[in-house]
């Protein structure tokens, strides 16, 4: 398990990556394609054409931290990706997700609680 903090956005590149790329490689990917900086220390997750391997290309405290999964059967499942666009924005948990090979897209959140709503607790909690 990764802890990932609020501050880091992470970023799915929508289409196929050749996993013989490396850091290098990966990096003119997020400069070049999606328009992103590699140094920012955002995370950039790159799915191979068949969607069984995974990696992620971060920038940490002087040097670039490269995670690669390779899954033995099935496939990494992907949200909805539109495209037009060159990378989708997900969160941590549905990176987590994501790595577990859950398809996040069929799972619902509960509607987050904001100050100054009502709490609706059943009777005797």
């Amino acid at each position: 398990m990764i802890t990932i903090p609020r501050s880091v956005r992470i970023f799915i590149g929508s289409t196929p990556i050749d996993m013989r790329k490396s850091i290098d490689g990966l990096t003119a990917i997020v400069q070049v394609e999606l328009e992103k900086d590699p140094y920012s220390g955002h995370l950039f997750a790159f799915v191979s054409r068949r969607c069984d391997r995974v990696k992620i290309l971060m920038w940490d405290k002087g040097g670039f931290l490269l995670l690669y999964k390779r899954l033995e059967r099935g496939q990494f499942k992907l949200p909805h990706m539109d495209p037009s666009s060159m990378s989708i924005e997900i969160d941590a948990t549905q990176l987590a997700m994501l790595l577990d090979g859950i398809d996040f897209g069929r799972v619902r959140r509960p509607k987050p609680w904001e100050p100054g709503q009502r709490i609706d607790r059943p009777i005797g909690s």
